[in-house]
């Protein structure tokens, strides 16, 4: 609807029913590969009669020139639907490919990569799963199936003790609680309130290898907080479960993939 509005001026005057043509999805450059399912979604809602062959697989590694699908069919539903399709698989591909370099820059057995919830309005859904394509975990999905007590939520509750005494009373045992930290004092007050699980806010590696000592094996170690995709080696041995990374979604770039038509497919005839 965004894209199309009521008719595509070029190719519904261009083209007719009876044209039919072929496109094909290339990579420019090398990447991982997320999105295969918006080929066939898409062009599925436009024309149940485009025919659609998948070559690769998500989570592929591709290199420049790569195959990875073919679309036949009515040559104004080719069009109509590639830019779409296109801008989808590019920014889901982008951020598997941005979160496959994270997970190999950390390269730890015990440190997992996740994403946050600054990710681009309206399409959540498809970038988590692009994080997980990549080799990366969820973090949760929004503010309704997780509890996470921010610097705001605990200067407004007065302190973290008191923040979680009242989640602890009105929630049921089912809800996991975080808490945002940014000093050892409020570690130890999240501790004692034994919280399900401890984020280290804007802390060195060096400040986390320290206060990764206060907390208990049973609760779960976050670390967060303007950490980018070249320092993630130096975050290797500090002991969290979690590193989360807000540029995984908000600040990566599309993967270069175009939609062309062979060349004995270029012509305004059948």
């Amino acid at each position: 609807m965004e894209d199309i509005g009521d008719q595509d001026l070029t190719s519904d005057v261009l083209f007719d029913r009876d044209t039919k043509g072929e496109i094909r999805f290339l990579a420019k450059q090398e990447g991982i590969l997320c999105g295969t399912d918006i080929i066939t979604t898409g062009y599925g809602i436009l024309d149940p009669e485009v025919e659609i062959e998948v070559w690769q697989q998500d989570g592929n590694h591709l290199q420049a020139g790569d195959e990875i699908a073919r679309a036949y069919g009515n040559m104004a539903s080719l069009l109509k639907g590639e830019r779409v399709i296109l801008n989808l698989l590019q920014r889901m591909s982008g951020i598997a490919t941005l979160t496959r370099q994270a997970v190999q820059s950390l390269a730890s057995d015990h440190t997992r990569i996740c994403d946050t919830r600054k990710t681009t309005p309206g399409l959540r859904m498809l970038e988590k799963y692009a994080v997980r394509t990549g080799g990366g975990y969820n973090h949760r999905n929004g503010l309704y199936d997780a509890v996470m007590l921010k610097d705001n939520h605990i200067a407004f509750a007065g302190s973290v003790t008191e923040a979680v005494r009242k989640l602890r009373d009105r929630l049921g045992h089912m809800v996991k609680i975080e808490v945002e930290t940014e000093n050892e004092g409020q570690v130890v007050e999240a501790v004692n309130a034994e919280v399900d699980c401890i984020m280290f806010d804007n802390r060195s590696p060096e400040e986390i290898k320290v206060l990764v000592q206060l907390v208990p094996g049973s609760i779960k170690t976050e670390a967060s907080g303007g950490i980018a995709i070249d320092q993630l080696a130096s975050f290797r041995d500090c002991g969290v479960d979690y590193i989360s990374l807000g540029c995984l979604t908000h600040s990566a770039s599309a993967l270069d993939i175009s939609a062309k038509v062979p060349i004995m497919e270029r012509s305004l005839s059948t």
